[in-house]
């Protein structure tokens, strides 16, 4: 009786801590400009956006993934090149293109593949390199951020089309 009596008192205890994590998150409720504006290290990639014209295209209803590179991942560029990119609009739009694919691509999803083309038109590469992704020569630091209108992935670098 008391086997009996311990598995039910068990079952009771862990009954709530299986359902919650069989709850999916909730549902997200921005789209990918608003997540990452305010997330508040993306400053550099937000002025950017909004300098090339790609904000309204970026808050459209997708699906988007989207390799996003934090204010640091600007900051370990050469100086002048986020100034030079500012000046040239054309170039300026195949960088952050070149960080966009259409669809929604989540982590588990990415590490399936070894490239994918982006919205600019060129295909960057994925591997797994010590457990990470590895986009390029960006590393995801965080991955499936989710949006309502498609997901990102955190990069440390900024990526650049080769051409």
């Amino acid at each position: 009786m008391r086997i009996k009596s311990a598995l039910v008192a068990l079952a009771l205890v862990a009954a709530p801590a299986v359902v919650s994590a069989q709850m999916a998150a909730p549902a997200p409720t921005k789209n990918i400009v608003q997540t990452a504006v305010d997330a508040g290290s993306f400053t550099t990639l937000a002025a950017a956006l909004q300098a090339a014209g790609l904000v309204e295209t970026l808050q459209g209803p997708g699906p988007f993934t989207v390799f996003a590179p934090t204010d640091a991942a600007f900051a370990k560029l050469p100086a002048g090149t986020v100034e030079g990119l500012l000046a040239d609009l054309p170039r300026l739009r195949q960088v952050l293109t070149y960080h966009v694919v259409a669809g929604k691509v989540e982590a588990k999803d990415v590490v399936k593949l070894s490239s994918a083309t982006t919205v600019q038109g060129s295909a960057v590469s994925i591997r797994v390199v010590d457990g990470k992704v590895q986009i390029d020569n960006a590393t995801v630091t965080t991955a499936d951020v989710q949006a309502t209108n498609g997901v990102i992935h955190i990069i440390d670098t900024v990526i650049l089309p080769k051409n």
